[in-house]
């Protein structure tokens, strides 16, 4: 069972992000709290949102229905080997880039981006995946790019997005990829959402933002 007092963070941090209009935590409110499926995320930004509603949301992602419920189901011991999941919870998600050579590729995200390999399969490998702290990403190889370069850069079509949880931590991994010589699609830019983000272009012209709040 999750920790009381990291999901009481948790709840603080989606707070901060509503205060800070950070556009996308306007699609998991909408998600987990009945009271604003309706809304576009221009609405949910501006309508009022306290901590008890992040507290609210938070356990509704763990499964309950209250946070009250929530505090009772992690300190019942009994209680927590009776509980079962009102539904199934979606843990993590690992996006697919397809790469025309997946050696470099690798090879990539371990110098440049400070990822590590978590599997490489295949005799010559076609597929792959690499990882750094909870992003996992998934190399599939191909014989010719997917999307035509020009079509991606003029259409900006992001491949993947990863966030961070501070305005401190998007400035040093910025400041991280620039010193390993990280070829940028964008520089790190504060947005009118209130995020400040960058876009990193791999061998393949694949374009992987990083997100972070702007303060």
């Amino acid at each position: 069972m999750p920790n009381l007092e990291n999901l009481k963070k948790q709840a603080k941090l989606i707070l901060r992000w509503h205060r800070e209009r950070h556009y996308p935590v306007a699609a998991q409110i909408r998600v987990h709290l009945p009271r604003f499926l309706n809304m576009p995320d221009s609405k949910i930004l501006t309508a009022s949102f306290k901590l008890s509603d992040a507290q609210e949301m938070v356990a509704r992602q763990q499964g309950f229905d209250s946070w009250q419920a929530l505090k009772t189901g992690l300190s019942t011991t009994s209680l927590k080997m009776k509980l079962s999941p009102s539904k199934a919870t979606i843990i993590s998600a690992e996006p697919q880039l397809f790469v025309t050579d997946i050696q470099r590729s690798c090879e990539f995200f371990r110098a440049k981006l400070g990822f590590s390999l978590v599997f490489i399969y295949g005799k010559p490998p076609y597929y792959a995946q690499v990882g750094r702290d909870m992003a996992r990403l998934n190399l599939r190889c191909v014989e010719r790019p997917v999307i035509e370069s020009t079509v991606r850069d003029r259409g900006e079509l992001l491949s993947v997005s990863m966030t961070v949880a501070t305005a401190d931590e998007i400035k040093l991994l910025f400041l991280e990829f620039q010193s390993a010589g990280v070829a940028f699609h964008q520089t790190l830019k504060k947005q009118p959402w209130g995020a400040r983000n960058f876009v990193v272009k791999d061998p393949d012209g694949n374009l992987l933002l990083f997100a972070g709040p702007a303060n």
